[in-house]
């Protein structure tokens, strides 16, 4: 194995080519390479800032939640609150209607009352007329009689 020319020709075309290779390859291929690794790492960047505002927001919905919870019992709450006062209040105007239907019916019992007893005295009036009559053995005169008939239908 000698030196010769053809070794000496590689060399210079080994280095003209490395001397190409650094200057015309090797920056855009460094570049591409530092600016793939850029975009990697603001990839894993943004995935971390999506993971933390992952978190925040299921924090957030999870507060969301408990809070409608917390309202929803509110309104079922005052719902019932609502429904027991519109029952009571139902209970409290039939119970005053119940009260007003008795006076009245009371009433009416009271004046049913004195007209049977008005009626009652008259027939016995016409009872006792009719009985003196059937004593005395003669016919008593309602007319001239009245004040004595008032006086006895007064009396019962």
């Amino acid at each position: 194995m000698g030196f010769n020319a053809t070794l000496i020709g590689e060399m210079i075309a080994f280095a003209i080519m490395i001397t190409l290779t650094v200057k015309f390859v090797w920056p855009p291929l460094v570049s591409a390479i530092e600016e793939r690794q850029r975009k990697i790492a603001e990839g894993l960047e943004a995935a971390d800032r999506a993971r933390t505002e992952l978190a925040a927001a299921n924090t957030r919905a999870d507060d969301e939640m408990k809070r409608a919870r917390a309202e929803a019992a509110s309104i079922i709450e005052r719902a019932t609150q609502q429904a027991a006062q519109i029952v009571d209040k139902a209970r409290t105007d039939a119970l005053l209607e119940a009260a007003k239907q008795k006076a009245v019916a009371q009433a009416d019992i009271e004046n049913m009352a004195h007209r049977a007893r008005a009626e009652l005295r008259g027939q016995v009036a016409t009872l006792a007329v009719a009985g003196a009559a059937k004593i005395l053995g003669r016919e008593v005169n309602a007319e001239t009689h009245k004040a004595l008939l008032e006086e006895l239908v007064a009396g019962i």
